[in-house]
């Protein structure tokens, strides 16, 4: 058995004496590839080193170089054209690159405001940024425009020169019109206004003076003749001189002229200017009274039925009353129910009645009397409702209270006044001889009969005072009527020859 095991293990010793030959060979291997890599790592580093040490000693960095001048200057509001930039990459040792880096520029320039901008363009290599600057001056080198007012007129003898006006604009500061600097020659005017910037802008002017006393002209001539009335319309005047300006506006009216009162008048039309020199003409007014027909007298027995203050709530009864019995009448109007039966007023006018004017609203403190301005202005309202209602004017009225009144005392004259005006107007007036008394003397129809009856008995042309308002006087007309009828009587309406009874006037 021992011999067997020793059998058996004897082989395998040379294995175990060739054992370390096969554990060296492997080994001097892996130092190679050691060695080898260990060389390339030198190798590598050698080289980084040397290209590090090659960079560092090249320099390299960017050039940034501009296209143009470093300083450029634009108008204020004008177009600013950027010549840009161009940047390479340099260096000491390998010197400059052909192409082109990219660049980052700022923002284009705003010539809306006035200063510098510095415009930068900036190029990056290996980390370093370089950059170029170029100075933009935004400037404004134009200067304010003045404009001027065409001149309407030239310089006249009344007023000297007149400045028509003027404005002035700069490109920045707007409008600069209130800076604006005058100053007045002899035969110019110098404008001049300066921008905020110091540009200066003028203008010039030229004066044409004439120095000849404007004429003044009377349309209708120098003397006229004019028939009486409430307004006097002026035939009209014009003035220039002899540079053909228009000075009719600087005329000023002077004379008092009463164009309702029969007489001759002055009027003096005046320019003068501001040295005391004065341009006149004058002109002669003849005011004369309006021919009035002459009074035809009835070859009857006439009554004249008149009827004030109306028309009122029983004006329409007495037109059916006197429709009736074919009888015509005259009322002298007011509006004192404002419109309530003003329509009475045109149906009495086409039924053949005659209408006069009274008064507008009869006012209870007689203010219509206050001046002759007053009475006017109420006696031509009234004629104005008057002609809306019959499509013309009359020449036909009655005086509130009768040309005798004595209400308007407050006001001496008035009356007599008044009297003569109206009449060289050509209005007529009528007072009345025979009062029904229904104006305060009584309040019975019995006894308005028996006044008028006896009134128109004791003559044989009488106007009669009535009130148409009054039921009571308005019931007593039939019989009126009836009794006229009865004494041979007529009714007729007053008109322009009509009988005119005048009472005297007490003021």
């Amino acid at each position: 058995m021992e011999e067997k095991e020793k059998q058996a293990a004897a082989p395998e010793a040379p294995a175990e004496a060739a054992a370390p030959e096969a554990e060296v060979k492997p080994g001097r291997k892996k130092d190679k590839k050691r060695r080898g890599r260990l060389i390339g790592v030198i190798l590598l580093v050698y080289l980084a080193v040397m290209a590090v040490a090659a960079v560092l000693l090249d320099g390299r960095h960017p050039l940034v170089e501009l296209n143009g001048p470093a300083e450029m200057t634009v108008e204020f509001g004008g177009e600013f054209i950027d010549p840009g930039a161009r940047a390479v990459s340099d260096g000491k040792l390998f010197g400059r690159t052909k192409r082109a880096l990219a660049l980052e520029a700022d923002r284009p320039v705003d010539t809306s405001r006035l200063g510098d901008t510095a415009l930068s363009y900036s190029a990056t290599v290996l980390g370093k940024t370089v950059r170029a600057v170029r100075i933009v001056h935004v400037v404004d080198t134009t200067p304010p425009v003045i404009t001027l007012v065409p001149a309407g007129a030239l310089t006249s003898w009344l007023k000297g020169f007149e400045e028509p006006g003027y404005s002035a604009a700069d490109n920045v500061d707007g409008d600069v019109t209130e800076r604006v600097e005058r100053m007045e020659l002899n035969d110019k005017v110098l404008y001049t206004v300066a921008d905020s910037s110091g540009n200066v802008g003028y203008a010039e002017r030229p004066i044409q003076f004439s120095v000849s006393t404007p004429a003044i002209s009377l349309a209708g001539g120098r003397e006229i003749t004019i028939q009486a009335s409430m307004v006097y319309q002026d035939p009209g005047y014009q003035a220039q001189d002899n540079l053909g300006n228009d000075l009719t506006e600087y005329v000023v009216v002077s004379g008092e002229i009463l164009p309702y009162a029969a007489g001759d008048y002055e009027l003096r039309y005046t320019i003068e200017n501001e040295q005391g020199d004065a341009a006149i003409a004058r002109r002669i007014v003849h005011v004369e009274p309006v021919p009035l027909p002459e009074v035809v007298m009835p070859e009857q027995k006439t009554i004249y039925l008149t009827f004030d203050d109306g028309p009122g709530p029983y004006t329409d009864a007495l037109l059916d009353l006197l429709h009736r019995y074919g009888v015509k009448a005259t009322f002298f109007v007011t509006d004192q129910y404002r419109g309530a039966y003003t329509d009475c007023i045109g149906r009495a006018y086409r039924e053949g009645h005659a209408i006069g004017v009274h008064t507008l609203t009869h006012a209870s403190d007689w203010s219509m009397y206050s001046s002759e301005a007053a009475y006017f202005e109420d006696f031509m309202a009234m004629e104005e409702v008057i002609r809306e209602q019959t499509g013309s004017y009359t020449r036909l009225f009655r005086f509130p209270g009768g040309s005798s009144n004595t209400v308007s005392s407050f006001n001496p004259g008035i009356m007599s006044r008044l009297a003569r005006y109206m009449t060289d107007m050509g209005y007529i007036y009528f007072d009345w001889n025979v009062s029904s008394g229904d104006a305060g003397g009584t309040t019975e129809t019995w006894k308005v009969i028996e006044n008028v009856c006896g009134g128109c008995s004791a003559q044989p042309v009488s106007v009669v005072l009535q009130h148409d308002i009054k039921a009571f006087s308005v019931d007593a007309v039939e019989s009126i009527i009836l009794w006229g009828q009865r004494n041979g009587y007529v009714f007729a309406a007053l008109d322009e020859t009509s009988f005119r009874p005048h009472h005297g006037i007490h003021n």
